[in-house]
């Protein structure tokens, strides 16, 4: 099968295009045909080497951990999916990514994908759904009619976490640039705030929550728009525990773990309209597409998220 890899780490130039062996499926996975894969922060942060003590891989690496396809083989314990079904899925953060014709998925990442959305709407959730998920249920247990501010609400997990607020019944703010106002406002947004012209900090107090996407001075300004009691989840940078302290808040750190029953639960928000993927960019499964993207993701100005079409 086709797959872009990297041979060793370094800048976007080390992309490039190889004939590989397709996967077998273990007895509990399932072998999809990919339609479409997304790129997030990880893939060129682990392409760089900057996390190469935490994610020790084997050379050559496959990038990408979003999948949307249709499953080609099941392995023989598998039971709740079968060859042809419509699934999405965050697979496991193994050296044998997204960015090729075929993946392994556990059967427990995967969850079934509504007839009414589109692999590359798909591809665009897992990583970025799931830790907007994770940081505002698991971690924030968000709550009816709760204050919540997020960060970048233009980015990838930004974006989504403002519809899974809302979908919650929470007011919320969120900051971006003037360029991006009037699809964000779309989104839901109560409050929007272009940080070129407003300083968060001095306009907002009493939030419940603070989805800091962005970590350094702003995750440190946002203490001081909490009230006692109040949740701030970073997906950048734990934050200091002395001012979380300080402040009389929950601080923490959290690092997406990957869930198909979770995945299920964005699925039917997808299905009933409540759930939609914004895609600002789109480029194909070759060397030239994936460093265009890689490029696109480094700027941190990308908006919503950047879609791979593979079929």
């Amino acid at each position: 099968m086709k797959a872009i890899v990297i041979e060793q780490y370094g800048d976007k130039e080390q992309l490039v295009e190889k004939d590989v062996k397709r996967p077998v499926p273990k007895e509990n996975q399932v072998i999809v045909e990919l339609h479409a894969t997304s790129i997030n922060p990880i893939d060129w942060k682990l392409r760089e080497g900057y996390l190469k003590e935490m994610l020790d891989f084997e050379f050559p690496i496959i990038l990408g951990w979003d999948a949307a396809g249709i499953v080609a083989e099941v392995g023989s314990s598998v039971d709740k999916f079968k060859v042809g079904d419509r699934v999405f899925a965050r697979p496991d953060t193994t050296r044998e990514g997204t960015y090729a014709e075929y993946t392994a998925v556990d059967e427990h990442l995967l969850a079934h994908l509504p007839e009414n959305v589109s692999f590359e709407e798909a591809a665009a959730v897992p990583l970025a759904g799931l830790t907007a998920w994770q940081c505002l249920v698991d971690f924030s247990d968000i709550q009816e009619g709760d204050h919540v501010l997020i960060h970048a609400g233009s980015g990838g997990v930004g974006h989504y976490a403002i519809q899974i607020a809302k979908q919650k019944g929470a007011y919320v703010a969120a900051t971006a640039s003037g360029k991006n106002q009037e699809w964000v406002e779309k989104l839901g947004v109560d409050r929007f705030i272009n940080y070129k012209e407003e300083d968060f900090s001095e306009v907002l107090s009493d939030y419940d929550i603070v989805l800091d996407t962005l970590g350094g001075e702003i995750q440190e300004k946002s203490f001081s728009v909490l009230k006692k009691g109040g949740r701030l989840p970073s997906i950048v940078q734990p934050p200091d525990e002395d001012l979380a302290a300080k402040h009389g808040v929950k601080g923490g750190f959290v690092w997406l773990e990957p869930s198909g029953d979770q995945l299920a639960k964005l699925a039917s928000m997808m299905e009933d309209g409540d759930l939609v993927s914004v895609i600002g960019h789109r480029f194909d499964l070759s060397e030239e597409g994936l460093k265009e993207a890689h490029s696109v993701s480094e700027t941190h100005h990308a908006k919503g998220k950047i879609v791979i079409n593979i079929k």
